[in-house]
């Protein structure tokens, strides 16, 4: 039931943040911000926990300060950078030394009892580095654009004019709708290549997302611990 309503606001707040911006709509942007805190407190709120029921008392009045102000589009113009490269970070960190890469983490639990071949392991950790690089470029392209669109983008907000420029509808049709097309794309054209590489550990693309969500939620809960 959380998993679905977490679902349903990921959803939302991206079509509320999309028309916010194409629309420059003030409390509409708040009212994204609110889904997005939402989002993030939905499971913890559920199990009822203190720390969650706080932060969302100090989100609500951080929203309500907002929107009095002149700046309520620039939460929106960072949150996609913030939360890519966020995760470019969390892929990233998995490589150091002592820590497991997060896909070589997945490939052995899919695996079950039989550990995974070396050259599978080493793929996975090249995979890993491959993920923590290009949400690092795609979380830059993210910001370069939250910088350059008019007429609310960050530079825009504080007086300057960029050089080159992109309307606030196309930076928004890029973060809010093409980053997850893009992600998705990786994802799948991955998939193909590892299929070919390692032949009969998938039957298709429906049976490796069936065996992910078969791993269970702790092993979700844990995965970036």
């Amino acid at each position: 039931m959380i998993l679905i309503l977490e679902i349903l606001l990921a959803v939302a707040y991206s079509l509320v943040a999309h028309v916010a911006s194409a629309r420059h709509d003030g409390p509409l942007a708040v009212g994204a911000l609110a889904i997005l805190l939402l989002l993030m407190l939905v499971s913890p709120l559920a199990q009822r926990r203190l720390w969650a029921w706080a932060t969302l008392a100090a989100g609500v009045v951080a929203l309500a300060w907002l929107a009095r102000s002149a700046y309520t589009q620039v939460p929106l113009l960072l949150v996609p950078t913030a939360f890519i490269a966020l995760i470019a970070f969390v892929f990233g960190r998995s490589l150091g030394r002592g820590r497991t890469p997060l896909i070589s983490k997945i490939v052995t639990a899919l695996e079950g009892e039989s550990p995974p071949p070396p050259d599978l392991l080493r793929y996975t950790r090249r995979l890993t580095a491959a993920w923590a690089g290009a949400l690092a470029l795609l979380a830059l392209v993210n910001l370069v654009l939250s910088l350059i669109a008019v007429p609310d983008g960050l530079l825009a907000q504080f007086g300057v004019r960029p050089p080159l420029t992109v309307t606030q509808t196309q930076w928004s049709w890029f973060a809010n709708v093409f980053n997850y097309g893009i992600i998705g794309g990786f994802f799948a054209v991955e998939f193909i290549i590892r299929k070919r590489r390692f032949p009969g550990r998938y039957h298709n693309f429906i049976d490796f997302l069936r065996r992910l969500r078969s791993l269970g939620p702790a092993f979700w809960r844990d995965f970036l611990r």
